[in-house]
C-alpha cells in the first residue's frame, strides 16, 4: 500500500505537521509506504504558475496517481484550509482521487474553526472524486503542546485517541479497497470461464 501524506502548512513549526508526522509513523508501523509532500518544499513559482513540467510537480502528480490513499493535513486560516495547500490541490487533475481513500486533518486556534474540515476542505477533495472520504480530525492548538528543546510535541490524550482511531479506520479502508484487475488477466478469465445459458 502507498499513501501520500500532504502537508499544507508553510511553516516548519506546525501543529498540522505534527499530526501528519504522527500519522506517517503510525501507518509505517503497519507496513504502509508513506511519501510526504510539504507545500513549503516546493518552489513557490512552480505552484503559483502551475508548472507541470517541473520535476518536483511531476514527481508529486505521479506519486498521487499511484497512491492508494491520502492523508491531508492543514492549518485553518480565516475559516478555511491554507491557500498554499489549495495551490497544490489545483495541480491535481480531475478525478485524481478516484479509487483512493482520504483522511483530512486540520488544526486551528479554537474549536470555532472545527467546521472548516466539513465545509471547506472536504468539498474540494470530494470534487477530485475521492472514493472514500473519512470523517477527519480537527485539533485546536491547545491539544498539541511543543516540548522543551528537542522534546517531541505532546498530544492531549483525547486527540491521541481520536487520531489513533481515525488511522485504524483509514488503514481498514485501504485494505478493503477493490484491487484493479489487469485487462489481460480479466480477458483470460472470461475466455476460460465455463458459461451456461
Amino acid at each position: 500500500m502507498l499513501v501520500v501524506a500532504l502537508g499544507g502548512s508553510p511553516s516548519t513549526r506546525s501543529r498540522s505537521g505534527v499530526l501528519l508526522e504522527r500519522a506517517k509513523l503510525a501507518l509505517q508501523g503497519k507496513g504502509v509506504e508513506v511519501v510526504t509532500f510539504q507545500v513549503r518544499d516546493f518552489d513557490p513559482q512552480d505552484l503559483l504558475h502551475a508548472r507541470f513540467n517541473s520535476p518536483a510537480v511531476c514527481h508529486f502528480l505521479e506519486t498521487v496517481a499511484n497512491a492508494d490513499g491520502l492523508v491531508v493535513a492543514t492549518p485553518v486560516y480565516k475559516a478555511a484550509y491554507s491557500g498554499a495547500l489549495k495551490t497544490m490541490i489545483d495541480l491535481l487533475p480531475e478525478r485524481a482521487l478516484a479509487h483512493k481513500v482520504v483522511l483530512p486533518i486540520a488544526t486551528g486556534g479554537s474549536i470555532a474553526h472545527m467546521l472548516a474540515v466539513d465545509y471547506a476542505l472536504k468539498p474540494v477533495l470530494a470534487a477530485l472524486k475521492a472514493q472514500e472520504m473519512l470523517q477527519g480530525i480537527f485539533a485546536d492548538d491547545s491539544q498539541i503542546a511543543y516540548g522543551e528543546g528537542s522534546a517531541a510535541p505532546q498530544l492531549a490524550p483525547s486527540l491521541e485517541h481520536r487520531l489513533g482511531a481515525a488511522l485504524e479506520e483509514f488503514h481498514s479502508a485501504l485494505a478493503r479497497r477493490p484491487q484493479p484487475v489487469e485487462p489481460g488477466l480479466l480477458t483470460d478469465r472470461l475466455l476460460s470461464a465455463r458459461w451456461s445459458i
